[in-house]
């Protein structure tokens, strides 16, 4: 009678016959007394009993005496075992190894489930012996069999990702990857804002209460999926739930969307970066017209350093109906950032992680030396003090709610793959838990940094502003006293120099005078405080202008903009790697040519972005930046959570985790999972959509007669565009799911005629004992057959044994 058995990663067969008989090679005996005579034929060692009746704790206190007594003859068996593997080379094939590997993580989760038990007296039951340590023995009186999942070595390969995908040479490697896509440009230019217009302190409060209770959880998971699957975004979601495959297609496309406009804004600091190397800075200015030697009228209604934005950087037409022609240096400095993102990006993680050490660690050396520049500053302390000056009422609006989620989830980068895709070149054992939480700090941290950075510099700008105006305001005094005018009003400061009058002494008079005067006005520091700017305002109008009041100020602005370069190339190599890796993964044809699918991927992307580079440019990076990401993000994370929490099961995913990781997660993640993120992320996609709704769609267009900026509704074709950006990028969920279940009805017949077939061949070996587990088998979605987990969760599936075996195999030693 053939028994089956598992020992190290191999699938063996014995045979069982009334007299005891060992096979050359095989490490097995029968139960009778022949298993005590081959121990000196150096075979017990490595024995296991089959279906024994007979307790397995004699045999090992017989086998634990004999090596007590005999020790030289286990130097002979090792010996002997020795020459076996020289005579049978390579018999282990790659996919009994990932078994051996499978089985080996199945046995740690169950030694964790079912500890030892103790004996009467107290004592724990005797270690393993030696010669089990290698692989995972049975329990007595059951028969092993064939552990491994539905897909067989086809799976276990993929979650293993194959012997030759790439890894991060080290964890500081992986880390500052994470760190450098999380942390891009909109911590420098949009949390500083939110925390300027929603009430400084009270905003940060909020935003930590959101990021320790949505996006750290939302940033385990997508750190887990990627590192226990070792795939991209797409064959993750396909892996955990295939009828929600189209969750990593969404995700592609949004990372490419993304892509087009932001290197675009790589591309105008590359031109900023190219004219801060001249004194006078070009936007200190205003330049004069030389036809009639006065200053341009465009720049004298404006400030020197709008104008030299949206005139000589944007070329920028007054609507979006206006396109105008391309702007052929902005052109050529998109072209030069596709180039270097090629080059960074050519050999995967292998080239663009060297750069990382520098575009990662670089801007938080310029952040600090712009504090501690910006500390020396008149104004700064008043800068730090609105910031974090709390104003708890704005915590009863929801705006300020939606505001500070959507913050979370951008910062975090959830929903782009990109997460995914870095996690999945780490160690399996890694320890994501604690890089989930080490990330989210170093990015909370940072918005910190550059938000005091900020402060400190729009305090020092917001002072000046106002010393000037006391200074226009007194010398429109002396004018007056000059003319005659009544001296009831005259200042007890001193006039006749502006620049040593204190502002809140100006205030104080005018408060009581400044009624009785014509021409004027109050200088207000906070008022100049409220005017705040986000986003490309922020960094090409509003810290521009404040630098050109620094000392040696080309120095700090090629600083500056050098860090805005390298914060966009990391965040920007990060984005790539979430388009690149999934297709890779999933697309043999274009995994094996790597290079060519990243400069075509360039390519494409310049091309495209040409779009970005014409007069009309700017109100298209807007409609990108609001409309191609926010909703389809939002949306893709939903999916995500649902499929994990939900389809998958989240106490499945924490046991898939706890494998990996050899500890289990704190169950509060499966509530986080399954209700709060689940919830948050739907009021976010609510908040969004009514917002969308009840709010028509405007952009801020430049007009330059009056020299400002004004509020304009988007013409028709440009909501049928943004509608488009939406939808495309949404499309693939839904898409997905159908091409699932039409693919599932076409597959039924099939599947239908093979199960008997395939029933009669799957069959557990002969046990005295009942089974470890009585669980039914696991059903996936479609109700079929199981689908494989992340880990092997049990020794539930089976497979079916082969029908012939080699002639050196099956030949028997007689004692």
């Amino acid at each position: 009678m053939l028994q089956s058995r598992q020992h190290h990663g191999k699938q063996i067969r014995t045979r069982s016959h009334s007299i005891p008989k060992v096979q050359e090679g095989r490490d097995a005996f029968p139960c009778t007394l022949g298993c005590l005579l081959t121990f000196f034929k150096g075979i017990l060692p490595h024995c296991v009993l089959p279906s024994c009746p007979a307790p397995t704790s004699i045999f090992r206190g017989v086998e634990a005496e004999l090596r007590s007594t005999w020790p030289h003859l286990l130097q002979q068996s090792s010996n002997q075992k020795q020459r076996g593997s020289k005579r049978k080379p390579g018999k282990e094939t790659a996919a009994q190894e990932k078994l051996k590997t499978n089985i080996q993580r199945v046995s740690v989760r169950e030694r964790a489930e079912n500890p030892p038990p103790t004996t009467g007296g107290g004592e724990m039951e005797k270690p393993p012996l030696p010669g089990d340590e290698d692989g995972p023995g049975l329990e007595e009186s059951h028969s092993t069999v064939a552990l491994m999942s539905e897909g067989g070595a086809e799976s276990v390969e993929a979650r293993e990702g194959g012997e030759d995908r790439p890894a991060w040479d080290s964890k500081l490697q992986y880390v500052l990857a994470q760190v450098g896509f999380s942390v891009g440009l909109g911590n420098v230019w949009r949390f500083p804002y939110l925390c300027h217009q929603n009430g400084g302190g009270a905003f940060m409060v909020l935003y930590v209460m959101l990021l320790v209770v949505v996006g750290v959880p939302l940033f385990f998971m997508e750190l887990a999926a990627g590192q226990s699957i070792r795939q991209g975004s797409i064959g993750v979601w396909k892996h955990i739930s295939p009828r929600l495959a189209g969750i990593g297609y969404s995700s592609c496309m949004v990372c490419f969307f993304v892509a087009l406009y932001y290197n675009v804004i790589i591309a105008w600091s590359l031109f900023y970066l190219g004219n801060s190397f001249q004194y006078p800075l070009p936007w200190q200015h205003c330049p004069v017209e030389l036809s009639s030697n006065q200053t341009v009228k465009e720049c004298a209604a404006s400030s020197p350093t709008s104008y030299f934005w949206f005139r000589k950087a944007l070329d920028i037409s007054d609507s979006l109906d206006q396109s105008g022609e391309f702007n052929p240096i902005i052109t050529g400095c998109l072209l030069a950032a596709w180039a270097i993102v090629c080059l960074a990006m050519s050999k995967g993680i292998k080239s663009s992680a060297k750069v990382m050490y520098f575009s990662s660690v670089f801007p938080y050396a310029v952040l600090f030396c712009f504090l501690i520049r910006g500390l020396m500053l008149d104004g700064a302390i008043e800068g730090i003090t609105y910031m974090f000056y709390p104003k708890l009422e704005i915590w009863g609006e929801v705006q300020v709610w939606r505001q500070a989620a959507t913050q979370v989830f951008f910062a975090l980068g959830l929903g782009y793959g990109s997460v995914i895709a870095y996690s999945s070149y780490n160690p399996v054992h890694n320890n994501c838990h604690r890089d989930a939480i080490m990330v989210s700090t170093i990015n909370f941290m940072t918005s910190v940094l550059a938000s005091l950075v900020v402060f400190v510099v729009l305090g020092f700008r917001a002072k000046n502003i106002a010393l000037e105006c006391v200074a226009i305001n007194v010398g429109r005094l002396m004018e007056m006293a000059a003319s005659g005018w009544s001296q009831q009003w005259w200042p007890w400061f001193n006039i006749s120099d502006p620049k040593s009058i204190d502002l809140q002494e100006y205030r104080q008079w005018y408060s009581q005078y400044g009624s009785l005067l014509p021409n004027i006005t109050d200088c207000d520091l906070e008022r100049e405080m409220n005017k705040g700017v986000e986003g490309t305002g922020l960094a090409f109008i509003a810290f521009t202008e404040a630098m050109a009041l620094f000392p040696a100020s080309p120095f700090w602005s090629a600083l500056f903009f050098l860090m805005l370069l390298n914060l966009g190339l990391s965040t920007m190599f990060g984005t790539m790697q979430g388009i690149l890796t999934p297709l890779m993964d999933n697309f043999r044809l274009l995994g094996r040519h790597r290079t060519i699918l990243t400069v075509f991927s360039c390519v494409l992307g310049f091309l495209i972005g040409l779009l970005f580079t014409q007069r009309s440019g700017n109100y298209f990076v807007t409609i990108f930046d609001d409309y191609s990401a926010t909703l389809p993000l939002i949306i893709v994370v939903i999916f995500e959570t649902v499929s994990v929490a939900w389809i998958y099961g989240a106490d499945r995913f924490l046991d898939d985790v706890a494998v990996m990781l050899h500890w289990r997660p704190p169950v509060v993640y499966k509530f986080m999972w399954k209700y709060v993120c689940l919830l948050a992320m739907v009021g976010l996609l609510t908040a969004s959509v009514l917002q969308i709704v009840f709010k028509w769609p405007t952009y801020t267009a430049w007009n330059h007669t009056t020299g400002s900026e004004t509020s304009l509704e988007y013409p028709g074709w440009a909501l049928v565009m943004l509608s488009v950006l939406i939808v495309t990028a949404s499309l693939p969920v839904p898409a997905g799911y159908l091409y699932y279940l039409l693919t599932q009805r076409q597959d039924q017949p099939e599947e239908a005629g093979m199960t008997e077939q395939q029933r009669e061949r799957y069959s557990k070996c002969y046990s005295t004992e009942p089974e470890l587990s009585n669980h039914p088998p696991m059903l996936n979605e479609a109700g079929s057959r199981p689908h494989s987990t992340f880990l092997p969760l049990g020794m539930d599936h089976y497979r079916p044994l082969p029908q012939q075996e080699d002639e050196d195999e099956e030949e028997d030693t007689e004692l």
